[in-house]
């Protein structure tokens, strides 16, 4: 692949002068295959490391405040792995919706966000299409940036056969109503989504594992349907035990040209073995090497949600949570069997803000998978794996100079090619006079929902009112939206903030 050397010109005139944003620059959302890492210019963030999961023998979890903004020097950018998670809104609902109140250690504003559709345009290719826009807050000089990444959705009828290994937690906690039921109804279901290509294996753990049945073709239902009713509860939960067993029969059967997933379905309350997700991720190291990717399916009002979490960002994977037998149809009959192929491995993004412009900045979430800048043309280091009509949304808050002009940041995307490892990118930017005026008024629904949620796990974690406003007003403008959009998950959001909002 050839570079080009006058944009990397550009790009450093850029940064000494400060008078444009100091990361990589490209025609307003195009993408283009690149060649090896460029330097970096400019003094890197540090990169943090990544917090461990909170079951037994790991560390406490890190505070749940909102970060300080940060000074918007030189060449400083913000960058952080993609994260299609959604498990931190489902969990936080199903708390919710029995009259709780979540952990804020478990809340993770980007994972409420990107549990919302958004409004975004899809690509020609197969790589992403860049989104980039914002509005003012009233009465401050700050703005929130709205930064949207988005895949080609699927096409059923082209899309690469898939060999999935389920690793089903049986052990004792899974007793509880609504667990294990509701395991076997998903399954049950993705079973019969399956075309003739697909096969399945299933692997139940509790104190030990044990393959119910090898991977098969999906056309052998009546056998695969079997093994999911074989699935009862029995002792303790060795997931690691599990996990080595899931992906030992992944390795063992995966196919070069199919897409090779293991998917967990666990409460992720490990208690027996390796229970740290670096000690079970370490023993499956050379399978997942394989390009096997984990999907963690999380259930259970008591959750191991760090757990979980760090699993599927340290495992090339994400984690969802099923609630109910809606979410089961939702996650498995709906979305599943539609997004098995990967459109990117090793998604990241980096975000430069000209600080010509923009004082200071703040990235809302994603604490857990920030990284160093010279990590984004890192190809070793890892980033997010996104499937097909997937969407990631990502909101700074910015802190403007006053009387400032110009270009105000510039957002870029790099990933992989799932087969070839390739590495693309695709960038735009945004001006200054682009951003609304009126957060309320001149911006579209979507956005504005983007901004509820964000807002409200914001409350939920911190009790920082991100947009100035507090949970009633915020439940306001949920209903609101739920008017405009007509849709059943924005009218449940601002259900949700009712019920926090009488909690107090």
């Amino acid at each position: 692949m050839k570079i080009r050397p006058p944009a990397i010109i550009l790009a450093v005139i850029a940064l000494l002068l400060a008078a444009a944003c100091g990361g990589p620059s490209s025609e307003s959302g195009t993408s283009k295959p690149v060649g090896e890492p460029r330097i970096q210019q400019g003094e890197a963030a540090a990169s943090p490391e990544r917090p461990a999961g909170r079951e037994a023998g790991a560390p406490e979890p890190a505070e749940t405040g909102a970060p300080e903004e940060r000074d918007s020097a030189p060449g400083q950018v913000s960058t952080f792995a993609l994260d299609v998670d959604t498990a931190s809104y489902g969990h936080a609902r199903r708390i919710l919706t029995e009259g709780g109140r979540p952990d804020p250690s478990q809340v993770r504003p980007e994972e409420f966000v990107n549990s919302f559709r958004q409004d975004y345009a899809e690509p020609g290719g197969d790589g992403f299409a860049v989104h980039l826009d914002g509005a003012r807050l009233p009465g401050s000089g700050a703005a929130l940036v709205r930064v949207g990444l988005q895949t080609r959705g699927a096409d059923p009828e082209t899309r690469r056969p898939a060999n999935l290994t389920f690793v089903v937690d049986v052990s004792g906690s899974m007793a509880e109503p609504g667990r294990l039921d509701l395991v076997r109804e998903s399954l049950h279901r993705l079973v019969d989504q399956l075309g003739p290509g697909d096969r399945v294996a299933v692997v139940a753990f509790s104190d030990e594992a044990e393959t119910l049945v090898p991977m098969t073709p999906a056309t052998g239902r009546a056998e695969l349907h079997a093994a999911v009713e074989r699935l009862t509860v029995r002792r303790s939960t060795n997931l690691e035990a599990g996990l080595t067993a899931g992906y030992a029969e992944a390795a063992r059967t995966f196919r070069s040209m199919a897409t090779n997933r293991v998917i967990l379905l666990s409460d992720g309350l490990a208690n027996t073995g390796e229970t740290s997700w670096q000690g079970i991720l370490n023993r499956v190291k050379e399978s997942a090497g394989r390009r096997i990717t984990l999907l963690c399916v999380g259930v259970g009002r008591e959750y191991g949600d760090a757990l979980m979490e760090q699993l599927a960002d340290n495992g090339d994977g994400a984690a969802v949570y099923v609630g109910s037998a809606d979410d089961a149809r939702e996650v498995f009959a709906e979305r599943l069997t539609t997004t098995l192929d990967l459109r990117a491995r090793d998604a990241k993004a980096q975000v430069a803000f000209n600080p010509s412009v923009v004082e200071s900045y703040r990235l809302i979430g994603y604490e857990n998978r920030e990284l160093a800048a010279e990590d984004f043309r890192d190809d070793a280091r890892d980033g997010g794996e996104i499937g097909p009509g997937h969407s990631v949304t990502a909101l700074y808050r910015v802190r403007l100079r006053a009387g400032a002009s110009g270009q105000l940041a510039t957002a870029t995307v790099r990933w992989q090619d799932p087969d070839t490892r390739h590495p693309a990118e695709a960038s735009r930017s945004l001006d200054e006079g682009d951003l609304s005026g009126a957060l309320w008024e001149g911006t579209s629904p979507r956005f504005q929902v983007d901004v509820v949620a964000a807002s409200f796990a914001e409350h939920l974690r911190s009790r920082e009112a991100t947009a100035g406003l507090g949970l009633r007003e915020l439940g306001g403008h949920a209903a609101r939206l739920a008017e405009t959009t007509e849709d059943p998950m924005v009218t449940e959001l601002a259900r949700l903030i009712d019920r926090a909002a009488a909690l107090g």
